[in-house]
């Protein structure tokens, strides 16, 4: 309860008419952080330590970023994919972001993670512009925030693979950045939305485990081609 001394001296200079400054948004948070770490070395301490509030859906969204193409990433899948499993599962059980000491020890490339950083600030741009509150009331119960988390996690996991298929990557990623950015904007309509692509990566992955090389081979043979560079992409560097 407001005290009666603190709300009458409100009252009197009128900070209580003062509105509440917006929170920024994660678009330009993003550049923000692409910006203190453009020449040092990044570690994940630094990372979680140098971001203001929002940790789980910046740090979620920074360490799904860099699989948002079809192909894997060699050397990052598995650190990363624990990350977020890890925060997956803690957010679904309302708890602080925690990481143990060996991953928060691990280095991210400080050569392309300004790149990545600003190529997903201006993806998240977009994002943006379709986030809005909207059933707001979804996120009042408790399930939601286990689910959402729990779906993060599976998401998480399926990172850490390292399989060489296209959009074994590109398809949980983009999950987890809808899923993680529609509770920060508290958009219901907009997690539906990341419900059903996560929905597609459990078609998916289930497709790869119970189809096997037949699920496999039906990938490579209908985007054969999509992900080398081929005789436009030589003209292109030379």
């Amino acid at each position: 309860m407001l005290n009666t001394d603190t709300a009458a001296k409100a009252t009197e200079t009128g900070e209580e008419h003062e509105p509440k400054p917006q929170p920024r948004r994660l678009s330009e948070e993003l550049l923000d952080v692409s910006l203190r770490f453009k020449t040092s070395e990044v570690h994940l301490r630094d990372l979680m330590g140098g971001l203001d509030g929002r940790v789980y859906t910046l740090v979620l969204v920074l360490l799904s970023l860099p699989f948002c193409q079809p192909i894997a990433l060699p050397g990052l899948s598995t650190p990363f994919g624990v990350v977020i499993a890890l925060f997956g599962l803690r957010f679904a059980f309302r708890q602080k972001p925690w990481l143990p000491k060996r991953l928060l020890n691990v280095r991210i490339p400080s050569k392309v993670f300004p790149a990545v950083l600003r190529a997903g600030a201006k993806m998240i741009g977009y994002l943006e512009k379709l986030l809005h509150p909207r059933l707001t009331w979804v996120f009042e119960y408790r399930i939601t925030q286990f689910l959402s988390g729990m779906a993060i996690c599976a998401c998480g996991i399926f990172l850490l693979l390292p399989l060489p298929i296209p959009f074994s990557n590109l398809i949980p990623a983009f999950a987890i950045i809808l899923i993680a950015a529609s509770n920060s904007e508290r958009d219901g309509i907009m997690l539906s939305v990341g419900g059903g692509v996560f929905a597609l990566t459990l078609v998916f992955f289930g497709g790869l485990f119970f189809g096997g090389k037949e699920f496999v081979g039906w990938i490579r043979d209908s985007f054969k081609g999509m992900f080398d560079p081929g005789e436009q992409g030589m003209k292109l560097g030379e």
